[in-house]
């Protein structure tokens, strides 16, 4: 399901939601979706509240960090739906005095840092760069983060998967590629799902051709 936003496109899996992010339509638009869904697969019906809960509060917290894109995994595997998420930010790569930032992958890793967890359990952060086809090399980030929820000073152990993407022919601003998941024993699947989607992302410039992607399965 390729989804083009603001010269960007990712392709996210067929049973992935996907709403609009504006705060005055996206509860209406979960609603929908997720009426749509149920009826499709009455299975889902048990669990309408958990889902809705999570959709909005994904929506919202995805609107409130400044992406422009979310997609979500809410698939029904036992008690309760397994849930992760992608979004997509467009990120200024200037500091706040306005000075330029190298948005190169090489620079963009010097200047993250790795995380050794200091016991079982404890957070933990991967640092390195990755080829996305047809885009080139991105600087990463992966591992088990405690995340700031938006809004508020309270932490969430999370599974978090970045990539920093630089852009054809911009200079002051990256894509980042988001995946998040609070599944934490699940989390080099969650590492495979955000980087096979992460490697569907393609930008094109305004005027170009449409973009097209590869599928996830």
């Amino acid at each position: 399901m390729p989804v083009e936003r603001e010269g960007f496109s990712i392709t996210v899996p067929m049973t992935w939601w996907e709403f609009d992010l504006h705060p005055a339509t996206r509860d209406e638009s979960v609603r929908r979706t997720l009426a749509q869904r149920v009826k499709e697969n009455p299975a889902l019906a048990e669990h309408r509240d958990v889902l809705a809960r999570f959709l909005r509060k994904a929506a919202r917290d995805a609107y409130e960090s400044g992406a422009v894109y979310v997609g979500c995994m809410a698939q029904n595997f036992g008690a309760l739906p397994l849930t992760a998420s992608v979004t997509v930010s467009l990120v200024g790569a200037r500091t706040p005095e306005g000075q330029l930032l190298a948005a190169d992958p090489a620079s963009i890793v010097a200047g993250l840092r790795t995380r050794e967890a200091a016991k079982d359990g404890d957070p933990w952060r991967k640092v390195t760069t990755v080829d996305i086809p047809e885009t080139g090399l991105a600087a990463r980030t992966y591992g088990i983060e405690d995340v700031t929820v938006p809004g508020d000073s309270r932490t969430v152990r999370t599974v978090l998967m970045q990539t920093f993407i630089p852009l054809p022919g911009h200079t002051d601003k990256v894509a980042l590629v988001a995946g998040s998941s609070a599944v934490l024993d699940l989390a080099d699947s969650f590492f495979d799902i955000f980087d096979a989607v992460t490697s569907t992302f393609r930008y094109r410039e305004p005027g170009a051709a449409p973009l097209t992607s590869s599928p996830v399965s």
